[in-house]
């Protein structure tokens, strides 16, 4: 359980239709596991070529939704500009370590 996850959610007029899933599918899964402080989905908007896109990155902790979505593996991502779309606020010190 290392890997991170992550998943293009299209442009920003689309976003928020795959941000609304991945919180429905996240939210219980989170909840059953005791609301683990490593358990997080954050987004990110990426530029590159003539469109923007938003990306969704998985902790690793958040691997069983990251499957349900078919997020991919992926490098940790830079804190620098993401948003926490599901989890605790305790997940930024908890992976961060801010």
């Amino acid at each position: 359980m290392s890997a991170w996850y992550s998943k293009p959610l299209g442009d920003g007029m689309w976003a928020d239709i795959p941000s609304e899933e991945i919180k429905q599918i996240f939210q219980p899964i989170f909840e059953s596991l005791g609301s683990p402080a490593e358990m997080a989905v954050f987004t990110r908007n990426e530029e590159g070529g003539l469109h923007c896109e938003w990306i969704a990155y998985f902790s690793p902790a958040a691997d069983e939704v990251a499957q349900a979505v078919g997020a991919d593996p992926c490098a940790m991502p830079e804190r620098d500009g993401l948003t926490l779309l599901a989890g605790d606020a305790r997940c930024w010190k908890a992976l961060f370590g801010e």
